[in-house]
């Protein structure tokens, strides 16, 4: 066979290229050929896909795409990396982390029974901080030593709240240490150095009681009892200050029926009265009020003796002077037997008005001396009496002379009347202007000085005999009543109580004031029941006091004395 092909062959001719073959092999000798030339091996020519004749696309063209992938490539390749770096902590959490887990686990579940702290290692802040140090930038196990830290602080401010300061203090700490401080634990901080402050002094005021109650110093604001009471107020827990209490109402008890059995009914019923103020549910109260209530019942046949016998008296002219059947003895001695009786009261101011009718008429008869001494006497049972002060008043405008039946032929004329001067006049009648604006305003006995009572005696100091000043002095109890009248209308009962106490001042003996009393003595007792009612028992308390001083032996008083001691 020759190298030539036919021109007819169908497939086009192969370009071969020379090629020098194996030189290692030129020694080897070779098979001649059939047609006696020397054998050559011919290998095919390889198309080549880039070349310029079989492309459509110039060769700079190609290179600059593959210029411009490149950086897209690097970007790719860096935005993989940032990803797989900030997510790394999802990755490691999607890795089996047995020992991390069963720490974490551990210390929720000690975080939730409360054992927050310790050194044995099974306290939830050890655990987490267990947990903390196999993965340092683990949140979960920050977010648990968190949660520890609040918890801590939680707990500090309840044993603050139950008075364990001590520990208060080391769980406070402890929480600054999670927590890194902040104002709650700052806060925390200055309400225990308070509470330490405070109960020091506390301590000093337990020992200053000790001493009252050694002493015998049970009442008072600086007894045994009101010292007690502060350090409870302080510190509701204080056993030691709750114990003082109780040793104080014993021995007010004890004091309670030694007066009963000397007859001393003024000293037990303050002893009393002491006791339900420290201690209204002390157990000793019934059986004392019970004692208390039979001894005034008792006293009641002797009191209402003497009161008769002391009205029948002022009937008889008997007001005063030397003797025990006179109205000033008879009720002098019934308020030995109640202090507080309003009859008793009333007789005395009967007999003060008495004293002062008395007085005007040795005024008009031109006896002062006689004049001077039934008005002193009156002072000492009524001394801010209206017709007290109007009556010295003229005595004191009054010529001095004494007492004697006029001669047939005495032709001297009486004495000229003072004369006052314009300034005189111009003062007495601002006096009593501002005395009708004080009343007005219900300033009848207070302030000192700027009274409607002192304005118009300071009126009458200057003319005695002013019939505007005395007329407005004598008025002022007819204007306390209307003004009471008002107060209660309004609900206003301690206003109330205010004008009944100027009317016993200024009018003694009035007969409309124990109607008077007895109208406020039902509304505080009405205001007493809404508020039992309600369960405000102190305010209940309070009310009924003021209703026992007006009518000790009402019968509501008594009945609602005992529901409030019952409902303790």
């Amino acid at each position: 066979m020759s190298g030539r092909r036919d021109q007819h062959d169908t497939h086009p001719p192969t370009r071969t290229e020379p090629t020098l073959g194996d030189l290692d092999r030129l020694d080897v000798p070779r098979a001649p050929s059939p047609d006696g030339l020397p054998q050559m091996s011919v290998e095919p020519r390889r198309p080549r896909a880039n070349t310029r004749a079989d492309t459509d696309e110039p060769e700079p063209r190609r290179y600059r795409r593959r210029g411009k992938r490149t950086p897209l490539l690097l970007l790719l390749a860096i935005a993989v990396i940032a990803a797989l770096w900030l997510g790394q902590n999802r990755l490691r959490g999607m890795l089996p982390r047995t020992d991390f887990n069963t720490v974490l686990a551990q210390a929720q579940q000690a975080l939730q029974e409360g054992r927050l702290d310790g050194q044995n290692g099974t306290s939830a802040r050890e655990l987490f901080q267990a947990a903390a140090a196999l993965e340092p930038d683990n949140d979960r196990a920050r977010d648990g030593l968190r949660q520890v830290g609040q918890a801590e602080l939680a707990q500090a401010d309840a044993a603050l709240q139950a008075g364990h300061f001590d520990q208060a203090t080391q769980e406070a700490a402890a929480a600054r240490e999670l927590l890194g401080g902040g104002s709650d634990i700052d806060r925390l901080d200055r309400a225990i150095s308070s509470a330490r402050a405070s109960q020091v002094q506390t301590v000093d005021l337990v020992d200053q009681a000790r001493q009252a109650l050694a002493a015998g110093k049970l009442g008072g604001p600086d007894g045994a009892g009101a010292l007690y009471q502060r350090v409870l107020r302080a510190d509701p827990g204080n056993a030691v200050a709750a114990h003082g209490l109780d040793q104080v109402g014993a021995a007010l008890a004890v004091q309670a029926r030694k007066a009963f059995d000397a007859n001393d009914t003024d000293a037990a019923n303050a002893s009393i009265e002491q006791l339900a103020a420290l201690q209204p549910n002390n157990g000793a109260l019934p059986a004392l009020r019970a004692l208390q209530a039979q001894t005034r019942k008792q006293d009641n046949a002797a009191l209402d003796a003497l009161l008769k016998q002391g009205q029948d008296a002022l009937r008889a002219g008997r007001i005063g002077g030397a003797g025990d059947d006179t109205a000033l003895a008879h009720f002098q001695a019934a308020l030995k037997l109640d202090p507080d009786n309003a009859q008793a009261k009333a007789g005395l101011g009967k007999v003060a008005q008495a004293m002062t009718v008395q007085a005007s008429a040795a005024i008009d008869a031109g006896d002062t001396a006689q004049a001077t001494k039934l008005l002193d006497q009156a002072a000492e049972l009524a001394p801010k009496s209206a017709d007290l002060a109007a009556a010295r008043a003229r005595l004191k405008s009054a010529p001095s002379q004494p007492a004697a039946a006029p001669s047939e032929n005495d032709s001297e004329a009486p004495p000229a009347p003072v004369v006052l001067s314009p300034e005189q006049n111009a003062a007495v009648a601002r006096l009593v202007q501002r005395a009708k604006v004080a009343t007005k305003n219900g300033d009848i006995m207070m302030p000192p000085g700027d009274s409607a009572y002192d304005l118009y005696r300071s009126a009458l100091a200057i003319d005695g005999n002013s019939d505007a000043a005395t007329r407005g002095l004598q008025g002022l109890p007819g204007q306390v009543e209307l003004q009471f009248n008002l107060a209660l209308a309004a609900g206003n009962l301690k206003q109330a109580d205010d004008m009944l106490a100027n009317l016993a001042e200024l009018a003694p003996g009035d007969a409309v004031q124990n109607a008077l009393s007895d109208r406020l003595t039902s509304a505080w007792l009405d205001q007493a029941e809404q508020q039992l009612a309600r369960g405000d028992r102190i305010d209940a308390a309070q009310s009924l006091a003021h209703a026992r001083k007006l009518s000790p032996n009402h019968p509501r008083v008594l009945d609602l004395t005992a529901r409030l001691q019952g409902n303790q």
